[in-house]
This record gives structure tokens, C-alpha cells and sequence, in this order.
């Protein structure tokens, strides 16, 4: 299922990115786009395959690389991507494979 990203300065409540974002953003959503089919592509609008199960635990995995994050940080990252369910499923099944940990203050952090 596609999803689209907005580039312009009045963003939808699903937008990623702008062309106006701080170059730590940009170092993030390039992360999250590098691992998805881009589908359409204008000054104004990008438009992405949403990743499927897998691929969202690696972006998950890459968004950890940088601080540890809770279930809202990451969420806002992935807004428009993928939902806070499909997020919570994925943290969960690599808690489970050991990738990541849930710590005491209730931010994820990646292992290893």
C-alpha cells in the first residue's frame, strides 16, 4: 500500500518530510526512504510502498542506532508510515528476538 510524503511547508498531519527539515531529520528519513520503493517522485510530492513487517523492524532498528526512543518518539518518526499498532507489534517481536530492550523509562534501546 503506497503512502505519500509532502514536501511542501503546510504539511498533512502524514507528511515526512519537507525540504526545510534539519539535517538530522534528513539523515533519518533517508534511512526510512533508502529501505522503500519509491513509486512517484515531484518537487512536491513523494510517494513510498509502506514497509512490510520486515522492513519496518529494520527502520526501527536504524531509528535505535541513534538514542534510545519510546513508543511515541518513534511513532512520530514513522508517522504516515506505519501505525503505532504495527510499530508496538514490531518492537515487541524483536524484544523478543533480542534485538532491542524496553528499559525502565520506557524507551527502547538497541542491543549489540
Amino acid at each position: 500500500m503506497p503512502f505519500v510524503m509532502s514536501r511542501s511547508r503546510k504539511a498533512s498531519k502524514t507528511s515526512v518530510r519537507t525540504d526545510e527539515t534539519s539535517s538530522t531529520s534528513d539523515v533519518r528519513l533517508s534511512k526510512v526512504e533508502s529501505r522503500l520503493q519509491v513509486i512517484y517522485d515531484d518537487k512536491e510530492v513523494l510517494v513510498m510502498t509502506a514497509p512490510n513487517e520486515d522492513e519496518l523492524k529494520e527502520i526501527l532498528l536504524d531509528l535505535l542506532e541513534e538514542r534510545p526512543m519510546n513508543l511515541k518518539e518513534l511513532h512520530a518518526h514513522l508517522s504516515g508510515i506505519a501505525s503505532e499498532d504495527k510499530i508496538r507489534k514490531a518492537l515487541t517481536e524483536l524484544t523478543e528476538q533480542q534485538k532491542v530492550a524496553l528499559m525502565d523509562d520506557g524507551k527502547y534501546v538497541k542491543l549489540g
